[in-house]
């Protein structure tokens, strides 16, 4: 069991805008975070669905094997709601899985008493910031409130960055270096100086990344065999300027150029379904995401989880400072 402070129930959070121009959803790809992530760094409700739950089509080029469609929502329920639309088989993608029995709005009433639920500040190689581990350590004991049994865990994974990048930069290259150099002024540098990095992967690097990345994929199925659910911090920092680049330093430590993100996009290699909820707020009064990842396909048990944590800690109705 883990001791931590109560879970924050304030006004403090400083979550969304209060514009009536601003929609109930929005729909986006996460390839390596990126439904978790601004749903993380803006204090709302990001879904990652199983890889294949949404169909793809046509291809998401650049993200394939990693990326898919999900919803980032004010609430569980809404983006439940939007699961119920949007997945399902579809011929055009081979990969799709079929549509679940029952709807996934049912699903945000499942019970969660019982459940085995797996802890890890930092999946035991990663640098976080103290004040984004202070928060989401206090959002993972309310679990232990929910009814379910929370173990502080270490997975004993290796980093899968460079599996990751590797993966990713080949399959960009493939697809985006056509652009190069005649659209080069109009492309992101970050992006153009990635396509280039795809150029250098050899065939046998790429290969043996797409073996490893299946490793990855047992040792996580083999853990989550024990656990029901996995929470993580979403990001190992908090939200930084806009237009700024990731950190490359936490608490004084030098980090990797994903080092600010190592939780995020090792669910993407392996294809299970995470979430990020509002977990609190830094003494800055900045937001932090918590995520929550389930077992292979076990979208319904992660939107459940997710729907008993908003209700023990609902975040839909804070407003940030005028």
């Amino acid at each position: 069991m883990i001791q931590c402070r109560p879970c924050p129930r304030s006004s403090r959070f400083p979550l969304r805008s209060n514009d009536s121009r601003r929609g109930a959803l929005a729909l986006g790809t996460d390839g390596g975070g990126s439904l978790r992530i601004p749903a993380a760094f803006c204090g709302v409700y990001g879904f990652k669905p199983s890889w294949g739950r949404v169909p793809q089509h046509p291809s998401f080029p650049g993200w394939e094997h990693v990326g898919v469609t999900g919803p980032i929502t004010r609430t569980v329920r809404d983006a439940a709601l939007t699961l119920d639309v949007i997945a399902g088989d579809d011929d055009r993608d081979r990969h799709s899985l079929p549509r679940e029995a029952g709807s996934y709005v049912s699903a945000c009433d499942d019970d969660i008493k019982g459940l085995h639920v797996a802890w890890t500040p930092d999946l035991g190689y990663a640098t976080v910031d103290p004040a984004v581990q202070a928060v989401c350590e206090n959002a993972a004991a309310e679990f232990e409130s929910l009814g379910c049994h929370v173990e502080v865990v270490n997975p004993g994974w290796e980093d899968c960055e460079e599996v990751f990048r590797t993966i990713v930069a080949a399959q960009f290259y493939a697809h985006w270096s056509d652009q190069l150099p005649a659209q080069e002024g109009e492309l992101d540098p970050t992006l153009v100086k990635f396509i280039r990095k795809g150029g250098a992967v050899s065939a046998r690097e790429y290969v043996l990344a797409m073996e490893r990345a299946r490793v990855y994929w047992h040792e996580a199925q083999t853990f989550l065999a024990r656990f029901d659910l996995l929470l993580t911090p979403t990001t190992a920092v908090a939200p930084f300027p806009v237009g700024q680049t990731g950190p490359r330093e936490i608490a004084g430590q030098a980090i990797s150029v994903l080092g600010w993100m190592p939780f995020t996009f090792p669910f993407n290699l392996t294809g299970q379904p995470a979430a990020s909820v509002p977990a609190g707020v830094t003494d800055d009064g900045l937001p932090v995401g918590l995520q929550i990842v389930g077992r292979r396909n076990a979208d319904r048990t992660v939107l459940a989880a997710s729907a008993a944590y908003e209700a023990a800690c609902p975040w839909s109705e804070r407003r940030p400072p005028s």
